[in-house]
Parts: structure tokens; C-alpha cells; sequence
């Protein structure tokens, strides 16, 4: 991963010499968006999903960033992302969504953290662990109720609900995963809700987890008393179609290589696959898709792709995205406005990563996961 510094909440250079782009991400924006959804959740816990590299923007300064802001429990997908976290996570409940792993079993007890049930074969080696270990550190059941996914399924966790009959029954947390919370109206969420409250139910005095980022602006049926937010938290609009309720997170710079001239029917880029329709001005940025600018993201003949910022402007991103290279039509921007060294913003405030996405044919998930590996990281509010 390229240099990492930390900056103020005041502007920081848009690219470094080093490096073709910078990405910079907003720790006290990430923040925010948890405390706002905190206050949606009215008295349910709000919890922080920190898998993937905490969706690509650094597991450990954004668990650090939000264990000191409250957040007492955070869901990683695997032992190694949960050694990382708890570094960062002090005593907070860390929950391993992929389960227990024989192989890693050590791992739990050492770490203090909780494997997510996933299969009664698995909730089978993790009960043999724990009594040869004499080990009371808990876990949670996972019950598909519909995604067809991971998890038990209904009628075996109705059966599983008798061993709370016993005092250490080990269930610390009972949860599900909503498959279509973002979409309004989806038929398959209604009868997740009610399949899980229908568990839930057998599981008296056992917490429950159901809402996503999504799910939590479903309202108090959806919440029970641990939400599980995780792209809300990196700006990432849960409520597709409205107004983003949450706080943008990360920019995306990319350092201008060069400015050309290109007349009129040349093309731009490999395949051809752009052509100038006018004599026009080109802008190469030094980003591709090695550094998660995908591939399909910029405007060829047939459609229209992404965008950079450009002085201030929205201009259109043209011709297939290379490996290193972005090349942007800067052609109604005045003369002489941008010069080589200068920056091109792709993701940003007025450039929305839900929208760059869109533009590549993708989500805003797939898209900041993918960001940074070669950028220059900026760090705002640690």
C-alpha cells in the first residue's frame, strides 16, 4: 500500500508527487454517519460492519476512530481481519461473520472474539471446541431467512431455541441478513421480517441482529437491538433513489500527466472506442484500474460513462479506463485553465462513488473496496 499520512480537517494537496492519485478519507465523516444512524436506531446499539479492510478505507484507523466514538460491537469476516481490529477495538465484541475455523480455533480464545454460526455442522465443532476448552467466550446464530446465503435454516433454529433451556447455552446473539433492503417495497423483505421476528421470539433474552445499512431506515421493526451498518458508514447512499441521508467519506485524485489536442474524428484510448466529434482538448490522469477506476467506467461511442472534476467542472470521462490512465474531455473548459500536475477529482462530493459505480456498470461497494492500493492515503480527523 502506498505512503500513508495523517491530515487535518483543513484542505490537504490534492495528489503527491509519488504517487498518480490520492485518496483521501474523511474519519470524523465516518464518524458522523455512525452517530446519525445511532440516532435513527432510537435504544437499539448501533454496531460497525469493519470487513473488508473496513470496505477498503483502513481497518484499523476507522475501528480506532469508532471504539473511541462508543461503538462497543464490530463484525469482521475472518480471524485475520479480527486480529487487526481487536489492536484497535479494546474490549468491544468483535463478531467473525464467516464462523469458526477448526484450523483457527486457538485463534478465538486468544483474541476474545465471537465465531457467527453459519451450519449446525459448524455450531458442532465449535460446541466440541468449547467444552474441551472450557471456553464460555459465546457466539452467534446466524439464520437464513431467505437469502439462501449462509446460515441455519428456520426449522433448525427453532430446534436449536431448547438449548436455552440450559444456563450456558453459549448464544450470545441471534441474527439474519436482509437480502433486499434497499430495494422499496421488495416482497422478500416483509417475509424476512416476519420469519425473524417469528425466531426471535424463541430466543427470549438473547439480543437479535437483523438491519443493514438499509435495513435500519426500514424503521423500529426492523431493528431489534444491534443494527449492523456498514456502507452508510463509508457514504454509500442506503436509501438508493433519495437523497444520501449520510455524509460523503472518501476523494479520489488523480495527478493530470498531460493536456492534448485531438481533432476532430480521432479517437481516444484502446479499441477506439471514443471519437471525437469536435476538435477537442483531452486531459490524461494518472489513474486506471489499478487503482479501482474500473475499466468500463468512462464514455465510449455507444454510452456515456463517468465524470471528473476538472477546475471546478464536471467533465465527462472518455474511452476505456487503461491500467494507469484516465482521460477526461476538458474541451469546454477555457483555454488554459488546467496545466500538467494539476488534479482531477473522480470521486468526491460533487461526484458521488454511487454514481461513478453507475457509470461502470457496478456499485459503489464494488468500487471503494477496490480504491487505494497504489494511492497516496490521506487520513482527515484521526
Amino acid at each position: 500500500m502506498a505512503v500513508v499520512e495523517s491530515s487535518p480537517a483543513t484542505a490537504a494537496p490534492r495528489t503527491h508527487p509519488e504517487t498518480g492519485g490520492t485518496l483521501t478519507i474523511d474519519l470524523d465523516a465516518i464518524e458522523a454517519n455512525w452517530r446519525t444512524l445511532s440516532r435513527k436506531l432510537l435504544t437499539a446499539e448501533c454496531g460497525a460492519v469493519v470487513k473488508a479492510n473496513a470496505y477498503g478505507l483502513g481497518l484499523e484507523p476507522v475501528t480506532a476512530k469508532l471504539a473511541k466514538a462508543g461503538c462497543k460491537t464490530f463484525f469482521v469476516a475472518d480471524i485475520a481481519e479480527a486480529r487487526r481490529a481487536r489492536t484497535r477495538a479494546g474490549d468491544a465484541a468483535i463478531y467473525v461473520l464467516n464462523g469458526f475455523a477448526p484450523d483457527a480455533a486457538d485463534a478465538f480464545i486468544e483474541l476474545n472474539v465471537r465465531p457467527v454460526i453459519n451450519s449446525t455442522a459448524e455450531l458442532a465443532e465449535w460446541d466440541a471446541f468449547v467444552a474441551a476448552r472450557d471456553w464460555r467466550g459465546g457466539a452467534a446464530i446466524h439464520i437464513d431467512t431467505g437469502m439462501n446465503r449462509l446460515g441455519i435454516s428456520a426449522d433448525e433454529a427453532a430446534a436449536l431455541a431448547l438449548r436455552l433451556r440450559h444456563e450456558n447455552h453459549g448464544i450470545t446473539l441471534l441474527m439474519s441478513h436482509l437480502a433486499c433492503a434497499e430495494i422499496a417495497d421488495h416482497p422478500l423483505t416483509a417475509n424476512q421480517l416476519r420469519l425473524f421476528r417469528e425466531l426471535r421470539m424463541l430466543y427470549q433474552g438473547v439480543p437479535a441482529s437483523l438491519a443493514n445499512s438499509s435495513g435500519i431506515y426500514l424503521g423500529d421493526a426492523a431493528h431489534f437491538d444491534v443494527a449492523r451498518p456498514g456502507a452508510a458508514l463509508y457514504g454509500i447512499n442506503p436509501t438508493p433513489g433519495r437523497a444520501n441521508p449520510v455524509r460523503n467519506v472518501v476523494e479520489l485524485a488523480g495527478r493530470i500527466l498531460q493536456v492534448r489536442k485531438v481533432p476532430q474524428g480521432n479517437t481516444v484510448g484502446y479499441g477506439a472506442a471514443w471519437t471525437a466529434r469536435r476538435a477537442s482538448r483531452i486531459a490524461v490522469a494518472a489513474l486506471g484500474y489499478a487503482d479501482g477506476v474500473l475499466r468500463a467506467g468512462g464514455g465510449i461511442d455507444r454510452k456515456s460513462g463517468g465524470a471528473a472534476v476538472v477546475a471546478g467542472m464536471r467533465c465527462p470521462v472518455v474511452g476505456f479506463i487503461s491500467m494507469d490512465l484516465a482521460c477526461i474531455d476538458v474541451t469546454d473548459l477555457p483555454s488554459g485553465t488546467i496545466h500538467r500536475g494539476e488534479s482531477a477529482i473522480f470521486i468526491g462530493e460533487q461526484l458521488p462513488i454511487d454514481d461513478f459505480g453507475a457509470a461502470a456498470g457496478t456499485i459503489g461497494y464494488e468500487i471503494l473496496v477496490r480504491l487505494g492500493p497504489r494511492c497516496h492515503l490521506v487520513y482527515r480527523g484521526g
